[in-house]
């Protein structure tokens, strides 16, 4: 899962010798997202790291099998427990926080959806794993990079 900020603003605080440094708007989008389990039960939080304007996480989601075919959904929007139902409530949660932190309701937080990609496999997991965790390091190499 990656989130990027508006406009890829660097908010969240800066990069200092390899090392995330966050700032409060960063500690709080940290926060927020350490208690998606607490809203979602199914959800197991991996490994993740809060970049200057944006987050890399890895979310697994626990389904429990069912032996009756779901009854058609009426309702728009995303299914409930679905991975778009997640980012989607740890979005708006982080933008009431970051307008109160701002003490406006002007600014964006974040930028339109978010990019997500299905982990199949062991060796997928490692390389999606290691990437997050050598973040930081290659900040400068990474194509959501801009100097503030």
């Amino acid at each position: 899962m990656t989130i990027v900020t508006h406009d890829r603003k660097s908010i969240f605080g800066r990069i200092i010798n390899g090392d995330m440094e966050l700032n409060d708007i960063g500690k709080m989008v940290k926060e927020v997202w350490m208690a998606i389990p607490d809203h979602f039960p199914n959800v197991e939080m991996g490994e993740y790291v809060i970049m200057p304007n944006h987050i890399h996480g890895i979310i697994s989601i626990t389904v429990e099998a069912t032996h009756a075919s779901p009854l058609p959904r009426i309702s728009k929007g995303p299914m409930p427990g679905s991975i778009g139902a997640i980012i989607g409530s740890y979005k708006s949660a982080a933008t009431r926080s970051f307008h109160k932190i701002q003490n406006s309701h002007e600014n964006s937080l974040w930028q339109r959806n978010y990019y997500e990609h299905i982990i199949r496999n062991e060796r997928d997991y490692q390389a999606i794993y290691e990437y997050i965790l050598a973040n930081p390091i290659n900040w400068e190499e990474d194509e959501e990079f801009s100097n503030p």
